[in-house]
């Protein structure tokens, strides 16, 4: 019975900024405003991608795909890490953690995937686009989106079950804002080594192949906008890529930063207050989820249009 308390974790305490009480309220407000125009923007697109028939096209079905993503992404953290920033409550129960890491996880690497469909859909669009209905046509763009969700949950399933079924010793404190998963494969007290191979296999399949994708399709449609003769049609193409590469330098950016360096020394090293890396997890979770409504929409003359009959459509009922 020892050795299983010993082992056996009930819930955790997530130390977010606790050192920092001042910086605390700050960030409940910064935070508070950003996640409630995460919901309103990429709500606003959502709905605009539903209702608008303009925007029943794949491209517009992938970003819709993205923003209900992003919501669902941050509201499995972003309400859990108000309430400790404003009541100090910052325990969580070893079922809770399991489920916002799952949660976490799953949504990362489905939003990888996404990425690199979206990236081959303007490839399509832009180097084939005689042939660009008969390829993207519904089933096919359905069948992408479908297996990136299925293959971001099942990458998270055996990511979260291999990190909560290692023993933890007592020790149950999170350095983090969240159930991270590195964060808390700090606190295990056996071989990590299988997580670490694991957590390598996934980066390779869900972080390098969806970039190697959007790489050359990026080379192949910059290679077809250059043979362009009008200038007019040159700017039309940058302009439907611009913002999908936008989202994916900001999204890849942090991810790396996060997942694709070197994490062998910390997982084993001392349980050091690593701000850094809390701040560029806060930026991947919050920031980038806010940006990307914001980036499409002011990219973009077809969701401007969208919204702006939504708003006059709504106004006049």
């Amino acid at each position: 019975m020892d050795k299983y308390n010993q082992t056996f974790l009930s819930e955790f305490l997530l130390l977010g900024l606790s050192g920092y009480p001042k910086t605390e309220i700050i960030y409940f407000f910064l935070i508070l405003v950003m996640y409630l125009v995460i919901l309103t923007g990429n709500g606003i697109l959502i709905i605009a991608s539903i209702y608008d028939t303009h925007l029943h096209t794949p491209m517009y079905f992938f970003l819709g795909n993205l923003s209900f993503l992003d919501i669902c992404y941050t509201s499995s953290s972003v309400p859990s890490t108000l309430v400790s920033l404003i009541s100090k409550k910052r325990n969580i129960s070893f079922s809770g953690c399991a489920v916002q890491m799952f949660l976490g996880f799953a949504m990362g690497s489905t939003e990888c995937l996404l990425l690199g469909m979206m990236a081959f859909d303007r490839y399509v669009a832009i180097c084939n686009p005689l042939r660009y209905p008969v390829i993207m046509n519904k089933v096919v763009y359905v069948l992408m989106a479908s297996t990136s969700w299925f293959s971001g949950g099942v990458n998270s399933v055996v990511q979260t079950a291999l990190a909560m079924q290692l023993p933890f010793c007592g020790n149950n404190v999170i350095n983090h804002f969240t159930c991270e998963i590195l964060a808390v494969l700090k606190l295990a007290c056996a071989d990590i080594s299988i997580n670490i191979i694991t957590m390598v296999v996934s980066n390779m399949v869900f972080l390098v192949l969806p970039l190697l994708v959007i790489f050359f399709s990026y080379m192949f449609i910059l290679y077809t906008i250059l043979r362009m003769d009008s200038a007019a049609g040159r700017r039309k193409a940058f302009s439907t890529c611009s913002s999908h590469l936008t989202v994916v330098i900001i999204f890849y950016g942090t991810i790396f930063f996060m997942y694709a360096k070197p994490k062998s020394q910390d997982l084993h090293g001392e349980d050091k207050f690593q701000a850094s890396d809390k701040l560029i997890s806060l930026f991947y979770g919050v920031v980038t989820p806010m940006l990307n409504p914001i980036i499409y929409s002011l990219r973009n003359k077809d969701v401007k249009a969208a919204v702006k009959y939504l708003l006059k459509h709504k106004r006049i009922q």
